[in-house]
């Protein structure tokens, strides 16, 4: 079996098991909540350069199954890839500069108050659901047997993410999620839908600018990255 079939695997399987509350809550009682983060996270790492190292080398070879074509993606879906890509780097770049109680550390938000702005109020799990924007788009445009396997397995455990998140979050403060929860939602726009926030143009401004600035460096570069080029 292909060496990326193995880091796949590990990598799902890793974030799968941190999603399980009984097996995290077991280990942060044993090592502490700072050693669990940095062991997650240095994991994470090196299943990610295993990960992009052997499918590197998967495509490479002419010969591996991973390359066999599934489907012929549609001539429109490279323009519908273009719209969700950017739009899943503005998320993904809005949620790494956006203060949130759901990211890691930020929890300590709930006890402070803090109040959903800026994309928050677009959704309280924007990196995450940048990354399910940015694997369907790859979706589309990927034919090939590795598609479901890579760009399907990342979004859906994006997916799944948010929802085990919110259930840790929510354990850890009651009523402090309650209160954040009620201004906000998971699935993008909800709560603006429903009345429980309103959109503040304003407040995206450095984060949709920061989303667009990254999908052009990495549309630039995707060939060097890929082998295939972005545009």
């Amino acid at each position: 079996m292909s060496s990326f079939v193995w880091a796949l695997a590990a990598f799902v399987l890793l974030h799968l098991g941190a999603s399980v509350a009984g097996l995290r809550d077991r280990l942060v009682a044993l090592v502490g909540v700072g050693a669990y983060r940095i062991g997650f996270s240095l994991a994470t790492i090196a299943l990610m350069v295993w990960m992009i190292h052997s499918f590197g080398a998967a495509r490479g070879d002419p010969f591996d199954p991973i390359n066999e074509m599934l489907w012929a993606p549609p001539d429109w879906g490279r323009w519908a890839a273009y719209i969700l890509t950017a739009f899943g780097f503005v998320l993904i770049a809005s949620g790494l500069i956006t203060p949130n109680v759901t990211r890691v550390g930020g929890e300590k938000g709930l006890a402070a108050g803090l109040e959903a702005r800026g994309i928050v109020r677009v959704t309280r799990h924007p990196f995450l659901w940048g990354v399910a924007l940015w694997a369907a788009a790859h979706l589309l445009v990927n034919g090939e047997r590795f598609a479901p396997m890579l760009f399907g397995a990342l979004g859906v455990m994006a997916l799944l993410g948010t929802r085990s998140i919110d259930r840790k979050t929510a354990k850890l403060n009651p009523e402090g999620w309650e209160k954040f929860a009620a201004q906000t939602s998971n699935m993008p726009f909800a709560a603006i839908a429903q009345g429980r926030n309103q959109l503040a143009l304003n407040e995206l401004v450095p984060g949709v600018a920061a989303g667009l600035v990254l999908f052009a460096i990495i549309g630039f570069f995707h060939a060097a990255f890929t082998g295939a080029p972005a545009f």
